[in-house]
């Protein structure tokens, strides 16, 4: 899926994935770990068939078991490279099959106005994260995942962009703790408000699919409000992942200039691309030209669901509670600060546009 060079670059790849790969058992020794990973992913899923429950989704589920599995019973030994691989290699392909999802006449089906609302919040959203971050003195790369997440598409967008900013599992975990949190809330709030905001349905949809986190959260606040606010809050949400490829190729460099500034005082090669997000970009090309049948598509989402949650089970497998313990509460008073600005400046832009 990758384009793995002779010497692949850490910033595609990962430090763990290389020195995972070159171990002589490499092939046979990452089965324990897939199937501990793809083992908690099942049971995410069947735990949403408890009544209440299925208001998350699968991914937050799973990470949730894996921290515990990691902290009450602990990880495996043998089972560390397939929590590794997992961690690179499934959650690449995960992304990937992400494109497949989103088609350039749903876009368009957002209007211009729309795109416009939705890419002026991503962006401002990120930057005053980062920014309120370095105030408040949340560690740059926390700062990132947490505005990634909130900007973009939650738990998904954190992983994603992890790719390229390289933090600490500790951090992942808090900034997936903190979408899911403040995404659960929109969810159970937003409801309430498209009366009290004089809100319509289109408004209300494209308001709620600009701002929450989770693509199920938007799903189950629009469509409380009427079908039309749920399948145009969903396009508008669908819309936003979109733009998931754009951002972590813009990071992708970032973070490569600054670690070749750092490490030889000036720039001298070209930063490296994440090849999987371009995979992501041709399979929404795909989708947009093939029709595909409606039980394939089914299936793909299905399946897509089930790698990213591999993919964050074995994230939890990965963190210490303690080290969580160690963040203090800044990231999370930073997450709710980013939450309170999303909603806010994407319900300002969609009144301003009437």
């Amino acid at each position: 899926m990758d384009a793995v060079p002779a010497a692949p670059d850490p910033s595609i790849l990962g430090g763990p994935a290389r020195v995972v790969r070159s171990h002589p058992g490499y092939a046979t020794g990452i089965w324990p770990g897939l199937f501990l990973t793809g083992l908690i992913a099942g049971l995410a899923f069947a735990l949403r068939e408890i009544p209440g429950v299925s208001t998350f989704s699968p991914m937050i589920l799973a990470i949730i078991i894996g921290i515990a599995f990691h902290n009450i019973l602990g990880t495996p030994r043998r089972a560390k490279a397939g929590v590794t691989f997992t961690l690179k290699r499934v959650l690449r392909l995960a992304i990937v099959l992400l494109g497949l999802q989103l088609t350039a006449s749903q876009v368009a089906e957002v209007g211009g106005a729309g795109i416009a609302i939705i890419m002026a919040t991503l962006i401002a959203t990120f930057l005053f994260t980062k920014w309120l971050g370095h105030i408040i003195g949340v560690e740059r790369k926390l700062a990132e995942l947490i505005g990634a997440g909130t900007s973009i598409c939650g738990a998904s967008a954190v992983i994603a962009t992890n790719t390229v900013t390289e933090a600490h599992d500790e951090d992942v975990a808090y900034a997936v703790a903190c979408v899911t949190v403040f995404g659960s809330i929109s969810m159970f709030l937003y409801p309430a408000l498209p009366t009290l905001l004089h809100l319509d349905p289109h408004a209300y949809g494209l308001w709620a699919g600009a701002s929450i986190h989770e693509i199920a959260q938007v799903i189950a606040a629009t469509f409380q409000d009427g079908r039309q606010a749920g399948e145009f809050g969903t396009i508008a949400k669908l819309s936003r992942v979109m733009m998931l490829a754009p951002m972590v190729i813009a990071l992708g460099f970032y973070s490569a200039r600054r670690r070749v500034a750092h490490a030889h005082g000036q720039l001298r090669r070209t930063p490296p691309m994440p090849w999987f997000v371009l995979g992501f970009i041709v399979l929404v090309a795909v989708n947009s030209a093939i029709a595909i049948p409606g039980p394939t598509k089914a299936w793909i989402i299905q399946l897509t669901t089930f790698l990213l949650s591999a993919s964050l089970a074995a994230m939890g497998l990965e963190t210490d509670i303690r080290k969580l313990k160690a963040k203090g509460v800044r990231p999370l008073l930073l997450g709710a600060a980013s939450w309170l600005f999303i909603s806010a400046f994407s319900l300002l832009l969609v009144k301003l546009a009437g």
